[in-house]
């Protein structure tokens, strides 16, 4: 399956041949290949932009990821405790539990610049607080999240002319790289459904 570039960790927790596994996945900054164990089950929880967990830098989990040891089909470990493995059913409760735990937490600065809000402190120190939280800069996350949101639109039948002017891409080329980086498909591609399994939700593309 073809893993697309994204600016949010995750926990992910899946199970083949009776054996679990959990793993904190970080943001991806590029296009990859990810294998797909045959007969592997999996549930994922993907975290907002700004929050972080409390024992592990999300700068470390950047393009990359680490798995949980002594996991078991019943609970996993997470900085010093044991907690129950979620079904999708209960993952919000999981959730919940972290953040009143003060397992996972939120810089407010960071979600404040996402909402485009402009807090009272300096560009440098708003940076350095962004990294921290996020793995990223502000302008590797808004690239990314335009080139997914360029794979959509293209999915769901827009032309690449039009996608280029919906999101102030410079022109077709310019959108073909960002495409070619983030996403690893091309417009064409994206229109046709073509290219195989990707790691984007394009449920509602429709047929060109």
């Amino acid at each position: 399956m073809t893993s697309v570039a994204g600016v949010r960790w995750g926990l992910v927790f899946w199970e083949q041949a009776s054996r679990a596994h959990t793993v904190i996945t970080g943001p991806e900054t590029r296009t990859s290949a990810a294998p797909v164990p045959e007969g592997a089950t999996f549930t994922g929880i993907e975290f907002a932009v700004g929050t972080s967990l409390r024992a592990v830098p999300t700068s470390a989990l950047t393009d990359g990821g680490i798995e949980l040891p002594d996991t078991t089909r019943r609970t996993f470990r997470l900085d010093g405790e044991r907690w129950e493995t979620p079904s999708p059913d209960d993952a919000e409760a999981l959730v919940d539990r972290l953040v009143r735990a003060g397992i996972v937490v939120r810089d407010a600065l960071v979600v404040d610049v996402l909402r485009g809000h402009r807090p009272a402190v300096s560009g440098r120190t708003v940076e350095r607080r962004f990294r921290a939280a996020t793995g990223l800069t502000q302008g590797v996350v808004r690239q990314i999240e335009r080139a997914r949101t360029a794979a959509e639109l293209l999915a769901a039948g827009d032309l690449a002319a039009d996608v280029v002017v919906k999101l102030d891409y410079y022109d077709e080329p310019h959108l073909a790289r960002a495409l070619r980086s983030y996403v690893g498909r091309t417009a064409r591609q994206l229109r046709e459904g073509a290219g195989g399994a990707i790691a984007l939700d394009l449920d509602h593309r429709l047929t060109p």
